[in-house]
């Protein structure tokens, strides 16, 4: 079949499932409407918007989502990567239980932190960490702690990739390509509106996968460039996995011109491995930002490094702060995902699934003839729209975004509740059960069937 008809006929696929899925959620529907009226597009964040109108939930248990219409659905979601724990995991629920009564912030010290703070040094590789209470912030403050260890100010990152919504990492995350400039040397372009022409020129954006652009960048910036700041696995664009030496290289490039080098494990961090991206890879980069899946579902993050560069912190070189930093509530929780849910033994049982998730799907898509491929990250998965592997943000865009939505919809119509951004991936958490990839599987076919006729 070419790749005209496959495009028409999801595009008729998406007609019919898109009127299927306003038929089955009127309630969500009523719902965002109220929410409009005080929430810009009615969501609390810009993440939560989807087309043609978000889902809106009531109830999350083990591997299931419930919304307001009573709809259940097989959730691989699991609120973008944050919940390799699953929802409401009866531990959690415990140690929530067992905290909340003596208190959910004490704005001191709390035996909870230092323990939560010992499993991270044991599983990644950093002697001393700080926490936060999101994603954002740790890359924020890992940038600004780099920045006071060199004396430096610019920071390098990868075209395509996103690091939080702070100013200094909201460059060239999904550029338009006609204003990206050209793919060995990009342009650094704001993220949307209220970005500083300063910060902007502080940002020299490289592709991904290409160690000569990277050294390019330094020689073109010599003595400035503080740090790279880079996802060792970039999760916003499907999964690009990194070329053979890849990661190595880059941090010997950047060692090379004096700069440190920031893993943003945000979305890799436990999902991937029990130690993150650096195990999988075996690299040992200066910083490790954490989020997401350590918390379990509340909110946290955290940002990693070696004695010598934490101690700026203590000394007063580096201010890092937050009221509800470490707090006993999250920490509680953060020590029951850690030691007693997410263990690498869990983990393992995850991935396992997951893997066979995977190689059902690739074995779908091959049988049809279908122009995608599957990649797969730890805990991690999805299909890309393209017959070839996605090297970069370039790659990704030749993506065939009509079939990307078409899978998505009718997936969704169908009980099994896929990451609304076509960019994401799913994520099998540690309830996930047999049955859940069987039914996934079973979806799956179904769409490729009838996308492919």
């Amino acid at each position: 079949m070419s790749g005209t008809d496959l495009t028409a006929r999801a595009k008729a696929l998406t007609q019919r499932e898109v009127a299927r899925y306003a038929e089955m959620t009127p309630g969500s529907q009523k719902a965002s409407a109220r929410a409009r009226k005080v929430l810009p597009l009615g969501v609390a964040s810009n993440f939560q918007f989807f087309d043609p109108h978000p889902v809106v939930m009531i109830s999350g248990r083990g591997s299931r989502l419930w919304d307001v219409d009573g709809n259940e659905y097989i959730d691989y979601n699991m609120g973008y990567g944050s919940l390799l724990a699953g929802h409401s995991h009866p531990r959690m629920v415990e140690a929530l239980r067992e905290q909340a009564p003596q208190g959910t912030l004490f704005v001191t010290p709390s035996p909870l932190t230092s323990e939560v703070a010992e499993e991270l040094c044991r599983r990644f590789p950093f002697d001393m960490v700080r926490f936060t209470n999101s994603g954002t912030e740790a890359t924020m403050d890992a940038l600004r702690l780099a920045r006071a260890a060199t004396g430096r100010e610019m920071v390098v990152k990868v075209e395509g990739c996103y690091h939080g919504h702070h100013d200094l990492v909201m460059i060239s995350v999904k550029p338009p390509l006609d204003k990206a400039g050209p793919a060995e040397a990009p342009h650094s372009v704001p993220y949307y509106g209220g970005i500083a022409g300063g910060t902007i020129d502080e940002v020299v954006v490289v592709p991904y996968n290409d160690l000569p652009a990277l050294e390019r960048a330094f020689t073109a910036h010599p003595d400035k460039i503080a740090a790279f700041i880079l996802e060792p696995v970039p999760e916003n664009m499907g999964i690009v996995l990194p070329d053979e030496g890849y990661l190595a290289g880059a941090i010997e490039i950047a060692h090379q011109y004096g700069a440190l080098v920031v893993f943003d494990e945000v979305k890799t961090g436990i999902t991937s491995h029990p130690g993150g991206a650096s195990a999988v890879y075996d690299v040992t980069p200066d910083l490790i930002c954490l989020a997401k899946s350590i918390g379990g579902g509340v909110p946290i993050g955290a940002f990693g490094a070696r004695r010598e560069i934490m101690e700026l912190i203590a000394n007063g070189t580096v201010a890092q702060q937050g009221t509800f930093n470490g707090n006993p509530l999250v920490m509680a929780a953060a020590r029951a995902v850690l030691t007693e849910i997410c263990t690498a033994e869990a983990w393992a049982e995850a991935k396992k699934k997951n893997d066979r998730l995977i190689a059902g799907c690739q074995a779908i898509i091959d049988e049809a003839g279908l122009p995608a491929h599957t990649v797969a990250m730890g805990a991690k998965g999805c299909v890309t729209y393209l017959p070839e592997r996605v090297r970069n943000f370039r790659d990704y865009k030749k993506t065939d975004f009509d079939l990307a939505y078409a899978h998505w919809i009718y997936m969704m119509t169908h009980g099994i509740f896929l990451p609304p951004g076509l960019d994401e991936q799913w994520l099998v958490s540690v309830q996930h059960t047999e049955e859940d990839i069987d039914r996934h599987l079973e979806v799956f076919a179904a769409f490729v069937k009838e996308v492919t006729g």
